[in-house]
């Protein structure tokens, strides 16, 4: 464990100052932090919410969270959990009766602990409007039956969106209520969250940050649209919210269960059960993950132990951090730009001084390259909506990254080089200042039953030529 000497006090001035500095240097149109130290609060802002009117962002203003609505799905169900209606080890088709996949087995076993973990084998990417309606989940549950599995339950951890959308569902039929009006009744209202909510009317009302796409070391220009997620995708992409609520939430998880109130929300053992770890990772940077809980994102920074969670949605991009021995959390929303980098840069500083934590160095090729025999990786690796072609090209190392079927028009074929980190790492060009500081993990591995799989993104795409 580490033992560097830190000052848990904030200073206010100090973090302002870096804050503008660090996001200008990095051309992130606007952000939001949140640190939570001493028990106390600490919000700023800085840049501006949209570049074509240049309102500027302030401490109340709300994003798009992207992935970090995950924490909240999972923290409901923990809810349901602690309060007897539901057991994390039973069959989701028993609580589910709309829920399936192409594997029978698959479809009788997998469970939500599995859902919350990334372990059930169901996919992410799967894109499917199920329509504005309060039946949006159901809809999409039924229609996510026919999409491939990533794998076989239980055989590896594979990130997945159409997990925690069946997490959204599991919440509609224990509690009756849409998965909108139990984050509000059970979450928002009970920790005094002002600035938090899911659909996009409802943040008509605040200070709403703009998406902004553009390339890498330049300010980016607004977005063609501001919110592209259909409502179905809420329990796993979409809460919009403060860096501040964001932080309170975090809050809630450090103070045990409680909320500010006293009102306890989960029970302590509860709390410690979503931190424990589930699964282990093998793609350990793309979202700088050691492991994986049940809903927390794990790291360990040298023995010192973190959760957390990052989001992106089209164009905005979210961090947030909780390092427990030291009460200290952190949390970053931003519009665009070089989001990841400066993540990267304000978080190494921010946990440096205020929790003792050496976050790890950027993800890049070692200085000295490992000789390896790259031949048994060359194939075709498949998940839904997502084709990967592994290669030599005039002897080096190559991948194409291909979006396929319904996910066809998401982006354009990724061309990436890749240069050996390890035996099974390898860093690629090309992903952008938003994903990452330079360079994008590519992952090799063998699932629990042998499988060969590619993982880039923190999902399983298993060779299938």
């Amino acid at each position: 464990m580490s033992e560097k000497k830190f000052d848990p006090g904030f200073d206010l001035a100090h973090w302002q100052t870096r804050f503008d500095e660090l996001r200008a240097a990095h051309h992130v149109p606007g952000a939001a932090l949140a640190v939570l130290v001493d028990g106390e609060v600490h919000e700023l802002a800085s840049g501006v919410l949209h570049r074509g009117t240049g309102v500027e962002v302030t401490t109340d203003s709300v994003f798009q969270s992207g992935s970090i609505a995950k924490v909240y799905t999972s923290t409901l169900i923990m809810r349901l959990v602690d309060s007897g209606e539901l057991d994390l080890d039973a069959p989701v088709k028993d609580i589910v009766p709309e829920f399936g996949t192409v594997d029978e087995e698959a479809t009788r076993t997998i469970t939500t602990r599995q859902l919350l973990s990334h372990t059930s084998g169901l996919t992410c990417d799967f894109n499917y409007d199920a329509g504005r309606g309060d039946e949006c989940l159901a809809r999409y549950v039924e229609a996510a039956k026919d999409v491939a599995l990533d794998c076989r339950p239980g055989t590896a951890v594979s990130y997945s969106g159409i997990g925690y959308i069946v997490l959204g569902r599991i919440i509609e039929v224990l509690t009756g209520q849409t998965w909108d009006e139990a984050l509000k009744d059970r979450l928002f209202t009970p920790l005094g969250l002002e600035r938090s909510m899911t659909l996009p009317e409802e943040a008509l009302s605040y200070r709403v940050a703009m998406s902004h796409l553009g390339e890498p070391g330049q300010y980016p220009d607004p977005a063609p649209a501001w919110d592209l997620m259909p409502r179905s995708a809420g329990p796993a992409g979409r809460v919009l919210v403060s860096a501040g609520d964001v932080v309170r939430l975090a809050k809630m998880h450090l103070d045990g269960g409680v909320a500010p109130d006293g009102t306890r929300l989960l029970g302590v053992e509860t709390v410690e059960l979503m931190q424990r770890r589930v699964t282990e990772v093998p793609d350990k940077w793309t979202v700088s993950a050691d492991g994986w809980g049940l809903g927390w994102t794990l790291y360990d920074w040298d023995g010192i132990a973190g959760y957390g969670h990052d989001g992106a949605a089209i164009g905005q991009y979210g961090y947030l951090r909780v390092v427990p021995q030291a009460g200290v959390a952190v949390a970053l929303l931003t519009n665009g730009g070089g989001a990841r980098e400066l993540y990267a840069a304000l978080f190494r500083e921010l946990l440096g001084d205020l929790a003792g934590v050496r976050m790890p160095d950027a993800f890049e090729p070692p200085a000295q390259a490992p000789v390896v025999d790259f031949s048994r990786y060359v194939g075709t690796y498949k998940r839904a909506g997502v084709v990967i072609t592994v290669s030599e090209r005039d002897g080096a190392p190559h991948l194409v990254y291909e979006f396929v079927d319904g996910m066809k028009d998401f982006s354009p074929p990724l061309d990436v080089e890749l240069y050996a980190v390890t035996e099974s790492v390898f860093a690629g060009t090309g992903a952008g200042p938003s994903f990452s500081e330079g360079y994008m993990p590519v992952v090799f591995s063998t699932l629990g039953d042998g499988t060969e799989c590619c993982y880039i993104g923190m999902r399983a795409a298993p060779k299938v030529a």
